[in-house]
């Protein structure tokens, strides 16, 4: 690896300000919300947290990500696993063990994004013991529903914290092609009943509308002309932020907004594999980002935002019997020699995928047009 390359992982996570109110942005009046991309079980790591008395412990698998992860106000992640109960089994119908949520708790998620793929694998009845056993831990979730009532009820998902309302929203493109038969128990990529959510949100008045949205191409490292427009689709109707899921690698963020204007939007189309089993190339990894709002003259504006590196170690690498999930700045003597290898490929070829899509959004005339239309309505 390059000595540059080298000097950046260390530096990680990044830092990036938007304006010069962002020096205020560790003050109390501000929030911050992590993300995270796909929290995964695969086979492998069911067996690797199995104990010899037959419990699950997943305890080490984020302990070196915890405290960054806790020390955001809100953090959100993408839970891509059913809790449907014993047989427990990975691809390509998951089903995880309950200690595993009891991680993501412990590790410090706040909210689970619950509306993807697998959202049905274990069918009607996983759907409804995964939302269940979420709600029994005191997880806030948004993108499936165990009855009509409780999506009316529900969503928007609406949280309250520090001052600030932040409505979230969240989507999935489908489910591996199982039927879902009654409408409101997933939450589709569907533009009229989007539109409606987006309207509902707003009638919210929050500060903040972040949409999280499963789609795209699975390996794929750029976002395809359909995502980036819908992106925009979303903005123009009310969100301030899209994060997006699905491909299990990483792809581009960029910011939409004008050099004038003080008002930001934030796009990340795929965080990746936030934990998995995936050894594919791109896939052993991911993205972490965390936005840092702050209220400016009575409007709530993105003051700045972090970018950070994860990687997967698994037992084959590390030789011990956890899967352990890494920052990318974490001290280079907690890796053996073969970690560091993996996770260094991983992370020069995550920067590279980010500095290419620094001007995937890039204006044209027409975009200009759009972007100022979209400051005027704002």
């Amino acid at each position: 690896m390059h000595i540059i390359h080298k000097y950046i992982l260390r530096l990680l996570p990044a830092v990036f300000l938007l304006s010069a109110t962002s020096v205020f942005a560790v003050s109390s009046d501000s929030l911050s919300i992590f993300f995270a991309g796909d929290l995964m079980q695969h086979d492998a790591q069911i067996k690797a947290a199995k104990r010899k008395d037959g419990n699950y412990d997943y305890g080490n698998s984020f302990a070196y990500v915890k405290p960054y992860i806790r020390s955001a106000d809100i953090a959100v992640g993408n839970l891509e696993v059913t809790l449907g109960g014993a047989p427990y089994r990975g691809y390509p119908a998951f089903s995880a063990p309950d200690e595993f949520l009891f991680a993501i708790r412990d590790a410090g998620f706040d909210v689970l994004m619950t509306a993807n793929n697998h959202c049905m694998d274990r069918g009607v009845a996983g759907l409804r013991r995964t939302i269940r056993m979420i709600d029994s831990l005191k997880i806030k979730r948004a993108g499936t529903y165990i009855n009509k009532e409780d999506r009316i009820h529900n969503y928007p998902l609406l949280i309250e914290k520090k001052g600030f309302r932040i409505a979230f929203l969240n989507a999935t493109y489908g489910t591996n092609g199982i039927p879902v038969k009654e409408p409101w128990s997933v939450n589709f990529i569907d533009r009229e009943q989007l539109r409606a959510d987006i309207m509902k949100a707003r009638l919210m008045k929050p500060d903040i509308i972040i949409a999280f949205m499963h789609w795209g191409q699975e390996y794929k490292t750029m976002p395809s002309p359909d995502e980036i427009e819908l992106s925009k689709w979303l903005i123009s109707l009310g969100v301030n932020h899209v994060i997006g899921s699905h491909p299990h690698v990483i792809q581009p963020m960029v910011l939409l907004g004008d050099s004038v204007s003080p008002q930001k939007n934030f796009v990340a189309f795929s965080l990746g594999n936030y934990i998995s089993n995936m050894s594919a190339h791109n896939t052993d990894g991911g993205l972490s980002v965390k936005l840092l709002f702050k209220k400016v003259n009575g409007i709530t504006r993105l003051v700045s935002y972090e970018k950070s590196l994860v990687w997967t170690s698994r037992p084959i690498l590390n030789e011990k019997s956890d899967f352990i999930l890494y920052p990318s700045f974490v001290d280079e003597k907690c890796l053996n020699i073969r970690e560091k290898q993996k996770m260094d490929s991983f992370i020069e070829d995550a920067l590279q995928i980010l500095d290419r899509g620094k001007n995937i959004m890039k204006q044209d005339k027409n975009e200009k047009k759009w972007s100022k239309s979209l400051q005027n309505r704002k």
